[in-house]
């Protein structure tokens, strides 16, 4: 089974672009960029939301000014498979498939059938699919930079999360590595959910009178 990953650059107040004609982001140093590059090579695969792909097709045609990270970042991406969840493209590049359905579905499905490491690219898509239950890990790299506002890095509320990873990578990024906790596993014959609802229904209305041993601290 694969491992579902959102990993993505970010200021220190957690922001992964800016607004626009305000601050943004440096594109990575020559160090930082050789480890995208390696974690590319990696990958099984990349699902992207429609905007975040139609701005990683740059990558698709050679640049004249491009150096040999850049050269060697793209021919890494374009070998690798790209699932495109989109309600409006009709087509799309080299190596992608159209995700044209439920994208989760499809997620959840691509994760029984493949092994490796499947990357998500787009706070939306990762932020519908975290709703879903299905990231497995999380990998905030922070720059030394402070945008203010913009798109956030986390677009909605997030499961419990274990720090397993703190690292320095390239030129000035710190990488934090968090795991999600899944929820333990359901026991035959033992309905989870309703200890759940019975353990939150008495701290919502505790008795009038508790005595003593039992008076909430």
């Amino acid at each position: 089974m694969a491992k579902l990953v959102f990993g993505m650059m970010q200021s220190l107040d957690g922001y992964i672009a800016g607004v626009a004609g305000g601050p943004q982001l440096s594109a990575p140093g020559e160090q930082l960029g050789r480890h995208f590059n390696d974690h590319v090579r990696t990958l099984a695969g990349m699902v992207y939301g429609r905007r975040m792909y139609e701005v990683m097709r740059y990558w698709d045609d050679d640049q004249p000014d491009w150096d040999a990270v850049e050269h060697d970042f793209a021919s890494a991406w374009r070998g690798k498979p790209k699932w495109v969840a989109s309600r409006t493209l009709n087509d799309v590049g080299p190596n992608a498939t159209l995700i044209r359905g439920d994208a989760s579905a499809f997620v959840r499905k691509l994760k029984e059938e493949i092994s490796g490491e499947i990357d998500v690219a787009g706070a939306e898509l990762a932020g519908s699919l975290t709703a879903a239950g299905l990231i497995d890990e999380f990998r905030l790299y922070f720059r030394p930079f402070v945008l203010g506002r913009g798109k956030p890095y986390f677009a909605g509320p997030q499961p419990a999360l274990d720090l397993v990873g703190a690292e320095r990578v390239g030129e000035d990024a710190v990488r934090l590595t968090y795991a999600t906790v899944h929820r333990a596993a359901e026991v035959p014959g033992v309905d989870v959910d309703s200890f759940t609802r019975e353990a939150r229904a008495r701290l919502a209305t505790p008795p009038d009178d508790p005595p003593p041993s039992r008076v909430p601290r």
